[in-house]
């Protein structure tokens, strides 16, 4: 007959398991963080290349597309060694279906360059095409931090999605901002973009800071704190106050460029950093669990006294042991305590994790029904996604209410609103 003692072996086994899956994803997310950033100067460059008419970046260009098919090839490999068969996974089914996504957009991404190449798209089509590829690469980021079942690394998860969700609307910025200068033009409609692209990365960089560790976010500051900063707040007012249809000098796009370059790869040094301390916390905590896991196999199952027996129905003492469970004859003397004190010490940490957890992840339950919220405001009132986070936020000042309420509202109305005209 099975004991308590095999129980917390296979519970063991179950939880070092799930770190090693953690781990591996934790890898996988790593490689997507320099796909991520390898697309965004593509397309960036990619940008300057169709704002200047294919005169000038065209070699630039073709050097970030080379290391962007390195890195891509390294992240096939990862999508390659997940284990699709076993279904252990527990959010497989979402995690694969953004991999599938993914894997179809990097199959087209060189008929997106043949059309660059060939001057065939606008900066603003070939913008959106990547922000569709890099959004689903972030997707995948997402699935990670929403699957991970420890409340450190679930944390560490959800301050690098942020982040590099922020990263991304600053390389928004970046490629929308060159394609204004290089195309010599200001545009109102494109002027507003960069206004809401400049007010995202700031939402994402605060819920970084809430949830990443103080020496990650003392780092991100120190990047911040330079005369680079205070050029770009520059260069953004000259874009962003320009009237509509007045000119703007397409000399300086090589400025703009370069100055949100030297930002984004500061904010790419803190992403690594970021990766590291997920990695880490991986590694450390497989080796503790390693470690339990062998005190456990170390005990010896000598027949229990009647005082550990009934030590089941006593209660804690201000430690959270059992009044006469510690240091009873019989289980695991060595250890000073006993089978009762590992199941009940094992219970207390599952609770703790699970309440953790679960403030963790309303961070991302609530950018799941924001989003959401968003798409019904798109469909319905034919609104873009920089309009309809607009009118969510106006509501939210107007009614003195946080933005998730105003999600939450939206939401609730979705099935007494008309149906799309087609």
């Amino acid at each position: 007959m099975k004991s308590g003692l095999n129980f917390l072996v296979a519970a063991k086994r179950c939880e070092i398991a799930e770190l090693q899956q953690l781990a591996l994803t934790s890898a996988l997310v790593n490689v997507t963080g320099r796909l991520v950033h390898g697309l965004q100067r593509e397309r960036g460059l990619s940008n300057l290349f169709l704002g200047s008419q294919g005169l000038q970046f065209g070699e630039m260009r073709a050097g970030q597309i080379a290391e962007c098919r390195q890195i891509e090839a390294e992240l096939r490999t990862c999508f390659d060694e997940l284990d699709t068969e076993s279904a252990r996974l527990g959010n497989g089914a979402r995690l694969f279906s953004r991999i599938a996504y993914v894997l179809h957009g990097l199959d087209a991404l060189d008929g997106l360059r043949a059309r660059v190449q060939a001057l065939e798209w606008t900066p603003q089509q070939a913008t959106e095409a990547y922000v569709r590829l890099i959004a689903g690469l972030l997707a995948v980021v997402f699935e990670a931090a929403d699957s991970a079942s420890d409340p450190e690394i679930s944390r560490l998860l959800v301050a690098l999605f942020n982040f590099m969700q922020g990263k991304e609307f600053a390389g928004q910025e970046r490629a929308a901002g060159s394609a204004l200068f290089a195309g010599g033009r200001a545009v109102a409609e494109e002027q507003q973009r960069l206004l809401h692209l400049i007010e995202s990365q700031e939402r994402c960089l605060e819920v970084f800071a809430e949830f990443s560790n103080p020496q990650v976010v003392a780092l991100w500051n120190t990047a911040q704190a330079s005369a680079m900063l205070a050029e770009l707040e520059r260069l953004r007012r000259v874009l962003c106050t320009a009237p509509h249809g007045s000119p703007l000098n397409a000399q300086v796009s090589q400025a703009w460029f370069d100055c949100c370059s030297r930002r984004i790869d500061r904010m790419k040094a803190v992403e690594d950093q970021l990766a590291r301390d997920l990695l880490q916390a991986c590694e450390q905590k497989i080796a503790a669990a390693n470690v339990e896991l062998n005190s456990f196999h170390a005990l010896h199952t000598a027949p229990a006294t009647e005082a550990d027996v009934l030590s089941f129905f006593r209660a804690p003492d201000a430690r959270g042991t059992a009044a006469f469970g510690a240091g009873a004859q019989g289980y695991g003397l060595h250890l000073e305590r006993s089978i009762l004190e590992l199941v009940q010490e094992q219970a207390r940490r599952l609770q703790t994790m699970s309440e953790e957890l679960d403030t963790v992840r309303a961070s991302l339950n609530e950018r799941k029904l924001i989003e959401r919220a968003k798409g019904l405001l798109m469909a319905h009132r034919h609104l873009s996604e920089e309009e309809a986070h607009k009118t969510m936020r106006q509501m939210a000042m107007n009614q003195n209410r946080r933005l998730i309420e105003v999600a939450e509202a939206v939401l609730a109305m979705a099935d007494v609103l008309p149906e799309r005209p087609r």
